[in-house]
């Protein structure tokens, strides 16, 4: 079995952070359930809503470098899907760097047959390019991700979808809160 994951609030509990700087960057007083509330849906969404500036984007890409990659957490029973997978990939927006230097931190990495990030210059998600790149030289039979551009080139492509802590998207094969959960649906199923 092949999962493609999705990083940011699927692999990792990073959403607290972003929050956290979008309230620092926006220095007023939006709650932080609103700013999750934009973020859940793209980046590119949160940064127009809150009519962020190129010079906005850089204060928070600067403050984003600063992140060290013990403040990004796993989630709790992680690892268990990961080891029951032949081959795990990863597709983010984000860099490379941060998802080698997190997953490193973490003794992930050896977890993952191949990460896509920003870097690889592919089209950004819902397009199913890197996707496709993937399926090359793979089959992919799962695809987890919390937001629906993670899952959308999935649909697109046919192949099973995971929406993680996030019941709002419709028509996805499989709704998890946790990672336990997903562990106990793969072992029941075939993909």
């Amino acid at each position: 079995m092949n999962i493609l994951w999705d990083f940011d609030g699927t692999l990792v509990d990073s959403y607290r952070l972003f929050v956290k700087l979008f309230k620092q960057v926006l220095g007023d007083d939006t709650t932080e359930e609103e700013i999750l509330s934009h973020i859940k849906v793209s980046f590119t969404h949160a940064f127009e809503y809150y009519g962020f500036s190129e010079k906005l984007k850089e204060e928070f890409r600067a403050l984003e470098d600063e992140l060290e990659p013990s403040e990004f957490i796993p989630f709790e029973y992680l690892e268990k899907v990961l080891e029951i997978a032949d081959h795990n990939f990863i597709v983010t927006h984000n860099s490379k760097k941060v998802v080698k230097s997190v997953m490193d931190h973490h003794g992930l990495t050896g977890y993952f047959t191949k990460i896509i990030g920003y870097e690889d210059e592919f089209p950004r998600k819902p397009d199913p390019a890197a996707y496709k790149y993937i399926l090359r030289d793979y089959s992919i039979d799962l695809v987890v991700g919390d937001r629906e551009l993670d899952l959308l080139p999935a649909k697109e492509l046919g192949i099973a979808t995971c929406s993680f802590q996030n019941d709002a998207i419709e028509g996805m094969d499989y709704y998890v809160h946790t990672y336990e959960e997903l562990y106990a649906i793969i072992k029941k199923n075939v993909f």
